[in-house]
């Protein structure tokens, strides 16, 4: 059974510095509402049918709102040929570390 890696915030800054993608699987009125800049979204039920937008040459950091479901969503994308990896805590844990968020409404937020 395969299980995907957690990384910490700081491990997370420094994969995507290095080139790696991260991947929002959260809802979009949770995207609308607070994302972290440069990231992709697409929502966890949807990632199956978005499979060939993921290059299996690039490393990809799932975040969620608390780290179940980019769980989940790296497990799969690991079982899929992909190298990905879970973001500890979420973007709950990305707003406490003082990380940016912007969003489609007057003040981001996450919920």
């Amino acid at each position: 059974m395969v299980e995907a890696r957690t990384v910490n915030i700081a491990e997370a800054l420094d994969l995507l510095e290095g080139g790696a993608l991260l991947l929002d699987v959260r809802e979009i009125n949770e995207w609308e509402s607070g994302r972290a800049p440069n990231a992709t979204h697409i929502a966890l039920n949807e990632v199956p049918d978005h499979l060939d937008e993921l290059s299996s040459d690039q490393l990809i950091v799932c975040v969620c709102r608390s780290g179940a479901r980019s769980g989940r969503a790296a497990k799969f994308l690991i079982e899929q040929g992909r190298d990905a990896v879970n973001l500890e805590g979420g973007m709950l844990a990305w707003s406490a570390e003082g990380e940016p968020i912007v969003g489609d409404i007057n003040e981001p937020t996450i919920i």
